[in-house]
């Protein structure tokens, strides 16, 4: 039978340390990530051709390949190809960013395009411009839409650092590895690295199912 041996994983400096690295990469990410799609989105449905196919590429290209494979690219293949010297944590979370940026653009269009044709045309005939009507009209309805999927993709983002531990991130799974090295004990170290995980993403998603049933 196994014996659990919970005093591996009491060291509050190193896993308060670990999580603090971890949110500060999914929330960073995470924003820029949205600023990213928006400018996209923006761009795809203004549909102006040539743009559109390279933001589609860049969509395609993100959303079709492993994370990890991204974050170990730029971590280590980018210096090397443009000679540029990126800092370990830039460099780190621009894989993260791009991602992310991927999926929200895809948010952003999908929720400008399911505001009904109708609303469009109305608005077109009242002689708003097209900034006017998408500030006005479009953007406040498609918002409400977009939020729920918005924030499922922030909570996945806050999971997908996880995989930062690969490139010496120092955030949560990379804490656990460190401490499974020297305890010889992955089966309660995983499962404290999961209950943390559980912490911080519960309010969250509390947060977001409230939003749901109150829109």
């Amino acid at each position: 039978m196994y014996e659990f041996d919970w005093s591996v994983v009491m060291d509050p400096q190193l896993w308060l340390s670990a999580v603090g690295v971890t949110v500060a990469y999914a929330v960073v990410t995470s924003i820029a990530g949205l600023l990213i799609g928006v400018v996209l989105g923006l761009a795809l449905v203004s549909r102006i051709p040539v743009l559109g196919w390279i933001i589609r590429i860049y969509i395609h290209v993100f959303r079709c390949t492993p994370l990890l494979v991204q974050i170990v690219w730029f971590f280590y293949a980018l210096p090397m190809i443009t000679g540029w010297t990126l800092p370990d944590w830039f460099a780190a979370g621009l894989g993260l960013t791009l991602y992310m940026g991927a999926f929200s653009a895809e948010i952003f269009r999908a929720g400008v395009i399911s505001i009904e044709k109708g609303q469009w045309e109305a608005s077109t005939v009242l002689g708003f411009s097209y900034w006017t009507k998408m500030r006005h009209i479009i953007l406040p309805q498609a918002t409400r839409r977009m939020i729920p999927p918005i924030v499922s993709q922030a909570i996945l983002q806050l999971k997908n650092t996880s995989l930062l531990s690969v490139v010496a991130v120092p955030d949560i799974m990379y804490a656990a590895g460190g401490l499974t090295m020297s305890t010889y004990r992955p089966l309660e170290v995983y499962t404290f690295a999961a209950l943390l995980y559980l912490v911080v993403l519960t309010p969250v998603t509390l947060l977001a199912n409230r939003f749901e049933l109150k829109h």
